[in-house]
């Protein structure tokens, strides 16, 4: 299945930014958007390679940037400095966010401004959690190994669905988070779930994370996004292409 790629850009409060699209060229029939929040490193190749593989399920994945052109760290240092100055400023967060939401939706065909959902991994799960709680127009947020505190400002109605991929030995969040979250999506009203898998930490999705990285928890939990994603948008598109091509 031939995958096409592009960078895109918007600005927004005179920052610019860039996010990575990827999208199957096998026709032109439209198809959800499926948004992918980084970790706390930013927009780099796992996200992209994330948004590739969302491609080859038949959606069109992008890869968003919360930092900006010339803010993108080069280490981990200046990594978790770019995010705790968004965690100390969660309205801009979410500024940033909505931005990236609405340059998604302006992408051109086979790209379906009407059905968008949200993944995000570890600072990239809170993005997408606060992008619910923001009361954005759009179906279903998943977290992966993401982080649960609340903003200051407490959430309205959260109408996207959420689905909360979680190491229950994460030491980022231990169980009285987890709870914490569900106490407030279920206040929020909110339809949640939790998928949480024992004997598994931190960034379990990211093979590059040596002793955190779990080959089991990373399968089971793209394969819960997978359902999650046909719950909110039908069968998989790739399934569809099947179909009308014969194959």
């Amino acid at each position: 299945m031939p995958i096409a790629s592009k960078t895109i850009r918007h600005e927004n409060g005179g920052v610019m930014f860039e996010a990575y699209v990827a999208w199957d060229d096998i026709d032109a029939l439209p198809r959800p958007i499926i948004l992918i929040a980084g970790t706390f490193m930013g927009r780099t190749g796992f996200e992209e390679e994330r948004a590739r593989r969302l491609a080859a399920l038949g959606y069109v994945g992008v890869a968003i940037d919360v930092y900006g052109v010339g803010h993108w760290p080069g280490d981990a240092d200046q990594a978790r400095a770019a995010m705790d100055a968004l965690n100390a400023d969660r309205a801009l967060l979410r500024q940033r966010l909505l931005a990236a939401l609405d340059s998604a939706r302006g992408l051109a065909p086979p790209a379906d401004p009407a059905r968008v959902a949200a993944i995000g991994f570890c600072f990239g799960g809170k993005c997408v959690l606060d992008l619910a709680r923001s009361g954005a127009d759009l179906a279903g947020v998943v977290s992966f190994h993401g982080l649960y505190d609340a903003p200051p400002v407490a959430s309205g109605s959260i109408t996207a669905k959420i689905l909360v991929l979680h190491g229950w030995e994460d030491p980022l969040d231990p169980p009285e988070t987890v709870l914490g979250l569900a106490k407030e999506l279920t206040t929020a009203g909110a339809d949640w779930q939790v998928h949480a898998y024992g004997h598994t930490v931190h960034a379990f999705t990211n093979p590059a994370r040596e002793g955190m990285y779990s080959p089991n928890a990373d399968a089971r939990s793209w394969r819960s996004m997978q359902n999650f994603l046909e719950e909110l948008f039908g069968s998989s598109p790739n399934s569809r292409h099947r179909v009308i091509s014969g194959q």
